[in-house]
């Protein structure tokens, strides 16, 4: 079963890694589950849970304008995934890595992390295509 299990992970990578389009559906979507109730629907920083914060959210809208231009991929990745340590509500931002990983059943010894990279990384495609 794993056999079958870890070509289907490729596919599901290669095909969000292939078809930006969709990665950016993909991506919005994750963004309105995962984020948007901090960060705002538009990514300005002024959600509903933002408020509630013992420190300001940041607009994810001027990463690049805050990065000379350019979009610091592999920066939001790592936030994404728990490596870049932010603090926000006085503890480190949740780590969105194991709530991708929740509702994947039985993908293999190594599709799971195929599967997760791919959902990250269309997050980061969609914060991307949100740069002022």
């Amino acid at each position: 079963m794993a056999c079958l299990n870890k070509p289907l992970s490729i596919a599901v990578t290669s095909l969000l890694l292939a078809a930006p389009t969709h990665a950016d559906d993909f991506g919005h979507d994750e963004y309105m589950s995962a984020c948007a109730s901090c960060h705002g629907e538009s990514g300005a920083g002024d959600g509903p849970l933002a408020e509630l914060m013992t420190v300001p959210v940041p607009s994810l809208t001027g990463l690049s304008a805050g990065n000379d231009g350019a979009f610091p991929m592999l920066r939001v990745i790592q936030t994404i995934d728990g490596r870049q340590g932010i603090k926000g509500h006085g503890y480190p931002m949740p780590v969105w890595g194991k709530r991708f990983q929740e509702d994947i059943e039985t993908p293999g010894p190594y599709g799971a992390e195929a599967i997760v990279r791919g959902r990250i990384l269309s997050l980061a495609y969609y914060l991307e295509s949100i740069q002022e």
